[in-house]
């Protein structure tokens, strides 16, 4: 079992930023990590859980970024989030994978997420359709 620390994850800026999820809520099928922001609606986060079902094992990592503005009403600033982004992925690897089948699967998909991955990045970030 993977003890919980903070995960540090870069952006794709032109000069990267490293974005720091820290411990929130850990039960032992769900942990919620935080990037605290100035205010609790604005925290960007990330869930990991797991659990067995059937044969199956079943990992979902989930990520939540809203975007924050402060709105002036009346002369006076309230932080609101016009728009959230959202990522979600399950892994579902059978029980009697092995620990190898399960990295590779992981390597090849962060991989396949990469911005030279014309095909995977053109339509994931920028909305364009496959021909």
């Amino acid at each position: 079992m993977a003890q919980a620390a903070s995960i540090v994850v870069n952006d794709r800026e032109s000069t990267p930023v490293a974005h720091t999820y820290a411990p929130r809520s850990i039960t032992p099928d769900l942990a919620t990590f935080v990037e605290t922001g100035t205010v609790p609606i604005g925290e960007r986060k990330l869930t990991l859980s797991s659990r067995k079902s059937g044969s199956n094992y079943r990992v979902r990592v989930k990520l939540v970024s809203p975007v924050l503005v402060n709105e002036t009403i009346n002369g006076v600033s309230v932080p609101t989030v016009p728009r959230v982004s959202y990522a979600d992925v399950t892994f579902t690897f059978a029980d009697t994978s092995t620990l190898q089948e399960r990295k590779n699967l992981v390597g090849m998909f962060a991989n396949a997420l990469a911005a030279s991955q014309t095909v995977v990045d053109g339509t994931v970030t920028g909305l364009e359709g496959i021909w």
